[in-house]
């Protein structure tokens, strides 16, 4: 029964991660991977789906051209290597298409491009639009100009918000690991566990106990973390999750009890919500006294004035900007109503008092509730 959202998925993103495509080599396109990938991909389209592909791998691809045995640390080399990887990349995904008549195209995404409600409506048009013409898309990170970018699990992260700017009935991760197992990998090898499978997921709260660290790949940014937040991420916008690895992908997505299948959550985040907790960018961070803490967490009220003790950055009134309590930790993010500035000046005051001295435009929430996410 808990299959069902996997079979039924009309709409799928599917993210498969450098070591996958690049097998035991390592730093060399295993161009039999890849065309296994690509026949998974044309039977799902056969059946009538639709696929949007989240692909890793133009640094690995570059590595062996340059002379490389290992993904460099190096950004400037990381960078070389993307750039001449990700042509490499596109035209093998482009020779394997072809064999079953298929047309993919190459999207180059920064986080940027996802993270900016302005930036993502336009990535949100070219994707429908492809998929209305029959095209597959192929997405990878932009690795070779970008900076922050190239950095743990992106593509992981991009694959969840993808499939909520797609509305995606399903997501899966194709990793080097066939499931999540309740113990990481055994430390002398990626492909020996110890312990069981976890076949579904419900509650990420199930998890939480376990470890998550382990061997990751020498050619890929990721690993079993990333994969959780991905889940974790795209559950909360009402997607379903699959993990499992390329042999077994055949077999998770016709239903059968293999990989790991985080369920989505029956009560899904508001889009501006998600945008808000996964998506945005915070310019800055407002630190809250215990009882501010308690109202948001237990309440959820607004935040007021009085119930900061200190700001942190530099940021104008409608930007995201994170609630911190007092040992660090983020609470919630939200869309404050103040520049960073005028802030100070009200800390610890209340709205009855700030609209008496400053005038009745002070009387007002530093971030209203509806404009608030708990993280």
């Amino acid at each position: 029964m808990n299959r069902d959202s996997v079979t039924k998925a009309e709409r799928i993103v599917i993210k498969i991660g450098s070591s996958s495509l690049t097998g035991r080599s390592g730093g060399t396109l295993d161009r039999d991977a890849l065309d296994s990938f690509v026949d998974l991909i044309a039977a799902l389209i056969k059946r009538g789906k639709e696929v949007v592909v989240v692909s890793s791998g133009a640094i690995a691809t570059g590595l062996a051209p340059l002379g490389l045995t290992s993904r460099p640390k190096d950004l400037a080399l990381q960078q070389a290597a993307a750039s001449v990887g990700q042509g490499l990349l596109i035209r093998n995904y482009s020779d394997s298409f072809s064999r079953h008549g298929l047309l993919s195209s190459q999207v180059l995404l920064t986080v940027e491009d996802v993270v900016r409600r302005s930036h993502y409506k336009n990535v949100q048009s070219t994707l429908a639009k492809l998929l209305e013409l029959g095209v597959i898309p192929i997405i990878n990170e932009n690795d070779s100009v970008g900076v922050a970018e190239i950095k743990f699990g992106d593509n992981d992260r991009i694959s969840a918000l993808v499939s909520h700017i797609v509305k995606a009935d399903l997501l899966v991760l194709i990793s080097d690991v066939d499931a999540l197992y309740d113990s990481p990998p055994d430390q002398s090898s990626a492909t020996v566990l110890s312990g069981s499978a976890i076949r579904t997921v419900r509650d990420f709260d199930e998890i939480a106990a376990i470890s998550l660290t382990g061997v990751t790949s020498k050619v890929g940014s990721g690993g079993m973390i990333t994969k959780v937040e991905a889940a974790r991420i795209a559950t909360s916008a009402g997607v379903t999750t699959l993990l499992t690895n390329l042999e077994f992908a055949s077999l998770a997505l016709s239903g059968q009890e293999v990989g790991t299948i985080f369920l989505a959550r029956e009560e899904k985040m508001s889009s501006r919500l998600f945008w808000l907790a996964h998506a945005s960018t915070s310019r800055g961070r407002l630190v809250l006294d215990a009882g501010a803490v308690i109202a948001i967490r237990e309440r959820g009220t607004s935040l007021l004035a009085a119930g900061v003790t200190q700001v942190e950055g530099e940021f104008s009134s409608g930007d995201t900007v994170d609630l911190i309590d007092q040992e660090g930790l983020a609470i919630a993010r939200g869309i404050v109503a103040f520049d960073s500035d005028e802030i100070p000046k009200i800390l610890g005051r209340s709205t009855k008092d700030l609209a008496k001295e400053f005038g009745p435009e002070y009387e007002r929430e530093l971030i209203h509730r509806d404009e608030m996410v708990l993280l």
